[in-house]
């Protein structure tokens, strides 16, 4: 194998691939101004019991997280003042999960943030211990080699482009509902608030073929690794369904021991059910880490894609930088990140212009001339 970690940085925003020659093992989006919170160890304080849940809130720097008994919450009281990990981070309402089981847990204080959990591209360094870490960012670069003690530090390299055209269409197609996968079949990715519905179409797969009927098993498995490389690469979590191209449900059966051996090798170990009555495939992968399509939605979503096409602009044309009129929450989601903006400001020389304009929908953006 010839594993190399990519990253391919943006203001306040950085697309860290893995790649082996010319394939995509792993993805990772960064927001150093908005990490998901994963690994980090605060001083919390419970403020309430909730014998029902079987836990505990707990009050932390910005946010409530939840401490199931299992994890030590069993026998507090409230006002509690405890040290806590996030295990998993906050998903829609709902705060962030919290253990307190350490090793070193601190005494007494008041309520605040210890330090900050790994970030991915120390995640996916250890991942990948013997991988090149290779950077289009100088200034990221000499960052990570100042880390003590990290994985990172002697591994990086600082290139003028990190992917090629294959990488980046592959890393493209990680946005879109529907991508094709090898031999002509393609998969329809649909993310709902209770699960991930995932469809399969055989489409020009079966082009040519004398019996349809009969190649739709082989088609079926053979998709399965590709259908697995995009479970991992989006990081779907939760409930997940698949319903295969073609196939009755009792022939479906058949094709379990080809879903198992498919997420073999994810490190999350998603788990196989079986199928319903209706012949979907359940599978269920924890949710640790926000999944792609979450990062990629909401207003520091659109003001981070804002930033990028004003250094796109400011990259063809140096003299002038255009200002972004946006709604007003994509400016508060900008505004609120602390490094988005200082970033641009270190590549460019210039700060933003951001023009406030609540007559937009909620997630848009224009570029405009920029008269100041």
């Amino acid at each position: 194998m010839n594993v190399s970690i990519r990253i391919a940085t943006t203001p306040g925003e950085a697309q860290i691939a893995v790649v082996d020659d010319n394939r995509l093992l792993d993805f990772s989006l960064w927001r150093p101004g908005a990490p998901d919170g994963v690994g980090d160890i605060h001083q919390g304080r419970v403020i309430a019991l909730v014998p029902g849940m079987a836990g505990a809130f707990v009050a932390l720097t910005d946010a409530e997280g939840f401490l199931p008994d299992s994890e030590g919450a069993k026998g507090l009281t409230a006002g509690t003042i405890l040290t806590v990990r996030i295990t998993r981070a906050a998903q829609g309402n709902k705060g962030p999960r919290l253990t307190a089981r350490l090793e070193n847990p601190a005494a007494g204080g008041s309520v605040a943030l210890i330090r900050r959990g790994p970030d991915p591209i120390v995640r996916l360094a250890a991942r990948y211990p013997n991988a090149r870490i290779l950077v289009d960012d100088p200034g990221l670069a000499a960052n990570l080699r100042q880390r003590d003690r990290s994985p990172v530090a002697d591994r990086v390299s600082v290139v003028s482009s990190v992917f090629d055209d294959d990488i980046a269409d592959a890393i493209d197609a990680l946005s879109r509902s529907v991508v094709d996968v090898p031999g002509g079949a393609c998969l329809s990715i649909w993310p709902t608030p209770a699960l991930v519905a995932i469809d399969v179409d055989a489409g020009g797969a079966l082009a040519g073929a004398g019996a349809a009927r009969g190649r739709h098993e082989t088609i079926n498995r053979t998709i399965l690794p590709a259908l697995a490389d995009q479970i991992r690469l989006r990081n779907l979590s939760g409930a997940i369904v698949v319903d295969l191209a073609g196939l009755s449900p009792r022939k479906r059966a058949a094709i379990g021991p080809d879903f198992i051996a498919a997420l073999a090798n994810d490190p999350l170990r998603p788990k196989f059910l079986g199928f319903t009555a209706l012949g979907l495939a359940e599978i269920v992968r924890s949710r640790i880490h926000p999944p792609l399509h979450e990062l990629l939605s909401g207003p520091l979503a659109a003001g981070l894609a804002a930033l990028r096409a004003v250094m796109a602009d400011y990259n063809r044309d140096p003299r002038a930088m255009p200002a972004v009129r946006a709604h007003p929450g994509v400016v508060s989601a900008l505004q609120a990140d602390p490094a988005a903006l200082p970033d641009l400001l270190r590549r460019t020389g210039r700060g933003a212009t951001l023009r406030s304009d609540p007559s937009l929908p909620a997630t848009a953006w224009v570029l405009e001339k920029d008269h100041g």
